[in-house]
């Protein structure tokens, strides 16, 4: 039997390659959008993809299942709960039963109807048949159950989560009884994902396992203390989720490759931006971004977190241009965004920011300030505002006494909220990295008293200035 893990850190996101190498073929799990990752896969291993499948409508991601069967004239098999349903899927495809299967070679498939997480969901028994006709030996568990945790069943709202709390009560209660502790459990997501509170940083389990250390399938759980930790523990709900329901369910757009691998020059470039109706991304650092950027820019940093920011924080209905000092990073953030239905990526600048300076062209500062400054300047009673966006856990562990609290990919919808932008208002999250990015969207809101902390928490808990776990500013900010 052949089984591959494919991951993509940015999403904290697993899909799979499962299948029979006598055969010549595999089946891909909850595909991500940038499919010629297993189309390479397969044509490296001289494989065929014959099969995909789905666990359930993805919210966190866009999938591509739809163009990789398209592209490959594989079979595409999902869920057949979804009628009826808020999200039905709407483009070709097999529907899958609980307990239907399907062989490649010597390896069955058998679907689980697992609901809760959303309605239609499905896991996946695996079973060598080289080995065992009878027993699994592997379950692709989707968004039901994660290493330490269950899949949030709040996705359809708020007036359907208890419901689905429940139904994910069932599944675990039922459809895991009498499955094998030795069955090794591999999840869609991993520690990182917002599909589930408290996911362990380990990419595989036993079914075993978990039930000796996951607390949601503690057999001596009442129903009702089950539903009061599972909707108890829920994770922010970011606002692209729903549209990413919209798009999976109708069937995300082919590509046909990836968009946006084109060199703009700074002229056009500057006339697509004085349109003022593309959106621009500046992939550069803290402090580059800081010295100097295209006014109107989010400031979202290259590297593994451009999906998360992307989604919190970009708006969808308008062309994309991209900014990098380093090409190397354009085509990782292409990437990154198509993952989340970002699309409309028209390009990137030619020559990056220092192409555009030596033409003269305009340039936005976000000046910095170091953490013994803040405090300084904070000792002396200066009339200078501190807004801390990093996550709620960060928070309660530690932070600076007079600031108050706003998770960066909410900043947008509690603006009435914050300090008086026409008072210095200093950001701070644990690196700069999403200081950067909350600056920016500050500042496209009219924020022009703004500073960004250098190197955030962790440079001025290195700094050994003082911090408090008092919520207080907290409470009052989110009861404005």
């Amino acid at each position: 039997m052949l089984f591959e893990r494919f991951e993509d850190k940015g999403l904290a996101h697993y899909s799979y390659a499962v299948g029979c190498p006598a055969e010549g073929k595999i089946a891909i799990v909850d595909p991500k959008r940038d499919i010629d990752t297993y189309i390479e896969f397969a044509e490296a291993q001289n494989l065929k993809i014959s099969h995909i499948l789905e666990t359930h409508i993805h919210a966190d991601y866009a999938s591509g299942a739809s163009e990789l069967a398209q592209q490959t004239g594989a079979e595409l098999w999902v869920s057949a709960y979804d009628k009826g349903e808020t999200f039905e899927v709407a483009f070709l495809h097999h529907d899958l039963q609980d307990g239907d299967s399907l062989t490649i070679g010597g390896v069955k498939i058998q679907a689980l109807h697992t609901p809760g997480h959303t309605p239609e969901h499905l896991s996946f028994l695996v079973f060598d048949l080289n080995r065992s006709q009878e027993t699994p030996m592997l379950m692709l568990t989707g968004d039901f159950l994660f290493v330490g945790s269950l899949g949030r069943p709040d996705l359809l709202g708020k007036e359907a989560k208890r419901a689905l709390a429940e139904r994910l009560h069932d599944s675990v209660t039922q459809k895991l009884a009498g499955l094998p502790d030795s069955l090794e459990i591999h999840p869609a997501h991993g520690a990182g994902s917002m599909c589930g509170a408290g996911m362990s940083g380990r990419s595989m389990t036993t079914l075993g396992f978990e039930r000796i250390a996951n607390p949601y399938l503690d057999s001596t759980l009442s129903k009702e203390t089950f539903l009061e930790m599972i909707l108890g523990t829920v994770p922010p709900f970011p606002d692209y989720y729903r549209r990413m329901k919209q798009v999976n369910s109708e069937g995300a757009k082919t590509l046909n490759g990836l968009p946006g691998l084109k060199a703009i020059e700074p002229d056009a470039f500057k006339t697509r931006v004085d349109s003022q109706n593309h959106i621009v991304i500046d992939l550069r650092d803290q402090l580059s971004f800081g010295g100097g950027h295209i006014s109107g820019a989010f400031g979202i940093g290259a590297g593994e977190n451009v999906s998360t920011w992307a989604s919190w924080l970009v708006p969808y209905d308008r062309p994309i241009l991209l900014v990098a000092d380093d090409e190397g990073d354009i085509e990782p953030a292409i990437r990154s965004l198509i993952r989340v239905g970002l699309d409309d990526v028209v390009g990137f600048l030619k020559g990056g920011v220092q192409a555009w300076r030596s033409l003269g062209y305009p340039l936005q500062e976000l000046p910095q300030i170091t953490p013994e400054q803040l405090h300084q300047r904070l000792q002396q009673n200066e009339t200078l505002n501190v807004l801390d966006v990093r996550e709620d856990g960060e928070w309660a562990d530690g932070h600076i006494g007079q600031a108050v609290h706003v998770i960066g990919g909410e900043l947008e919808k509690n603006l009435e909220a914050l300090p008086d932008p026409n008072q210095p208002l200093v950001v701070v999250c644990g690196s700069g990295y999403r200081s950067t990015a909350a600056a920016s969207v500050l500042l496209r809101h009219g924020y022009l008293h703004l500073m960004n902390m250098t190197e955030g928490m962790s440079a001025w808990n290195a700094a050994k200035l003082p911090t408090t776990t008092d919520d207080a500013a907290q409470q009052i900010l989110q009861n404005t």
